[in-house]
């Protein structure tokens, strides 16, 4: 069966390596253009550029999904089956154009969990599990019929970014397993509607929208365990931040945290740093939260005991929000 791959980062090019290597027939890969990065603004190629280059298949990267050289060009590769992993909105007259239609992977249990963002909001919304679901596209966002589910524990101490891997792994599985039944005539997408009345759920189901800076930075007047599963939900990538300032001059400087451990002492006033030990306290709504990994505004990524030699902290406090 003729397939066309659609997606840009590591989550899509690691699912895009398991079809090449299954033998599947993939005539043509769509990607994002290229993009300026780094210090030196040097143009970057995708995660699934670089291996479709690896591959030799020949390699869309349109910055118009609807410009009609792209869709004549797509056309001419008479795909049977489209699949999406992590790639932008797709217009009807792309998702709609292989009889066998556009199958999308998402890194939730659809319908819970729809948007930009599943694997950040699980973990920040404190869920214990959450999952993977191959999907046919329709024209509202992530409500297509689903092919396969497939749930996955998240684990207590769990980051986005670890999830992520977790994911993607298990993504490229069902997206093999979905294929292999559409192939043999063996797909039996279920609405999406139908599965929620059968499962009996919640009436309001949680949403992942796109997750923005605001949306990032830290209030420490609440609970430290819903501060630890938001730095958790946000680490690697975009990182939960707050506002460090220095109350001799009222300078305030952007901290980004990536690993923190809540405790079980009780604090008092929330924003107030303390150091014992070499270990790096912050008091929250009710219990205090370690500190373990953070980076500074203008300084590298560090472990606490690296931060820790570099200032003096008895003239900060954490800006409250």
């Amino acid at each position: 069966m003729r397939i066309v791959f659609l997606g840009t980062p590591d989550f899509a090019a690691y699912t895009l390596s398991k079809l090449i290597e299954s033998g599947h027939e993939v005539v043509a890969v769509i990607t994002a253009p290229d993009r300026k990065a780094g210090r030196g603004q040097k143009l970057q190629e995708s995660a699934v550029k670089k291996i479709a280059l690896q591959h030799n298949l020949p390699c869309l990267q349109p910055s118009n999904l609807k410009d009609p050289d792209f869709i004549q060009h797509l056309k001419s590769y008479q795909a049977e089956l489209q699949i999406v992993v992590a790639f932008r909105m797709l217009p009807e007259v792309v998702w709609n154009m292989p009889e066998r239609g556009t199958m999308n992977l998402h890194a939730s249990l659809l319908p819970y969990y729809r948007g930009a963002a599943p694997i950040n909001w699980a973990i920040i919304n404190g869920e214990s599990y959450t999952g993977v679901s191959t999907f046919l596209l329709e024209h509202k966002i992530d409500t297509g019929h689903i092919i396969l589910r497939k749930k996955i524990a998240i684990d207590k101490r769990e980051t986005a970014g670890s999830l992520h891997d977790k994911l993607m792994k298990e993504g490229a599985k069902i997206v093999l397993e979905s294929v292999d039944l559409i192939i043999h005539g063996k797909a039996e997408p279920l609405a999406q509607d139908d599965l929620l009345a059968k499962e009996n759920d919640l009436e309001k189901l949680p949403e992942a929208p796109k997750i923005f800076r605001e949306d990032c930075k830290i209030d420490w007047q609440k609970k430290a365990k819903q501060i630890d599963q938001k730095i958790r939900g946000l680490s690697p990538y975009p990182a939960a931040w707050t506002k460090l300032r220095r109350k001799s001059d009222n300078k305030h400087f952007n901290l980004k945290i990536y690993d923190c451990l809540p405790t079980d002492r009780s604090s008092i006033e929330p924003g107030v740093i303390t150091v014992s030990d070499n270990r790096l306290y912050v008091a929250c709504g009710d219990n205090l939260i370690e500190l373990l990994e953070l980076q500074l505004e203008g300084k590298k990524r560090m472990v606490i005991k690296d931060f820790l030699n570099g200032i003096e902290l008895a003239d900060y406090e954490m800006v409250l929000a």
